[in-house]
């Protein structure tokens, strides 16, 4: 190995390589790690391009590390430990005044959600500009450096940004209309919905979350027959209450009263969205302060949930 070759190595591709190591399995690891297998197996083989060595031994049961993986695994844990020991560091000497803050909220959450933050930013910052704009929209406001930093639904493609996934997520719910024999039931299994169709966005629009939520749906024998989803809450709630289809929202929304509608849980555990920070790389250190904000406490939740 030359040292010239890893000046420019992005210390997430080292992350991503000992969640791999720990699961020994790429589609758990991807998971794991709210992101697609495609682009985490592109980031394996290209730190095994950039270290000239094989990490892993691949075959139909999942991974194996090999010596030299087992080896550069050895090497970059303290790495990563005195990483997430200088950041803790840094975040004590964050000032307590900050001076502005440009930051986007998801609308994949239902925004009173974001309460409990928005009281304590505005107690924080002098000057505290919102931006609410879906996921995607947010990301590529932040990577344009229109926005410090944004709370973005998980997983989400954000090439280039530093993506640290929270704890806070929701299950994705059920929203169908009340007259269908379906509303009767305290929850529902995606298999038992398989002849309603489902208004459901366009893989484009977050391909990311697309294929999380298609792999979840094909383990659950789950083939909707989907009609496009309408971009605003209101009309999709209007469509769905005239009995056009169903739509899964993240349970947040069931504060939501509207006539002809009806929210109900869904028995399938790993269909959840998750809440992220994602802010620019060279940021993260200014921001750590916000991290500490939003991340969760099991003493104070800033999100005004218990």
């Amino acid at each position: 190995m030359t040292t010239s070759l890893l000046h420019s190595l992005d210390l997430r591709l080292l992350r991503n390589f000992a969640v791999v190591a720990q699961e020994n399995n790429m589609s758990r690891a991807a998971q794991r790690l709210f992101m697609s297998q495609p682009p985490l197996s592109r980031q394996i083989r290209q730190l095994e391009e950039r270290l000239g060595l094989a990490l892993f031994v691949r075959h139909t049961k999942g991974l194996t590390l090999t010596d030299e993986g087992q080896r550069v695994l050895e090497i970059i844990r303290p790495l990563l430990a005195l990483q997430d020991k200088t950041y803790a560091t840094l975040s004590k000497l964050a000032k307590t005044g900050e001076p502005s803050l440009r930051f986007g909220l998801t609308t994949a959450f239902e925004q009173g959600f974001y309460a409990a933050l928005e009281t304590r930013l505005t107690q924080r910052v002098a000057a505290l500009n919102i931006v609410r704009h879906a996921s995607p929209e947010l990301v590529r406001q932040v990577r344009r450096g229109k926005l410090d930093a944004a709370l973005v639904a998980l997983p989400l493609e954000s090439a280039g940004l530093t993506v640290i996934p929270l704890t806070l997520q929701e299950p994705l719910i059920a929203a169908l209309p009340m007259h269908w024999p379906e509303a009767d039931a305290e929850s529902l299994t995606l298999n038992a919905l398989n002849a309603r169709p489902l208004f459901w966005f366009k893989r484009e629009r977050n391909p990311a979350f697309f294929d999380y939520t298609r792999d979840i749906f094909r383990r659950a024998g789950y083939t909707p027959s989907c009609i496009e989803e309408p971009l605003e809450h209101d009309v999709l709630l209007a469509r769905i209450a005239r009995g056009d289809g169903l739509s899964l929202f993240p349970a947040s929304f069931a504060v939501i009263q509207r006539q002809g509608v009806i929210f109900r849980p869904i028995d399938e555990a790993a269909l959840c969205v998750q809440c992220g920070l994602v802010m620019l790389s060279e940021s993260s250190a200014r921001l750590f302060w916000l991290l500490n904000m939003v991340q969760a406490d099991p003493r104070v939740d800033l999100f005004g949930k218990t």
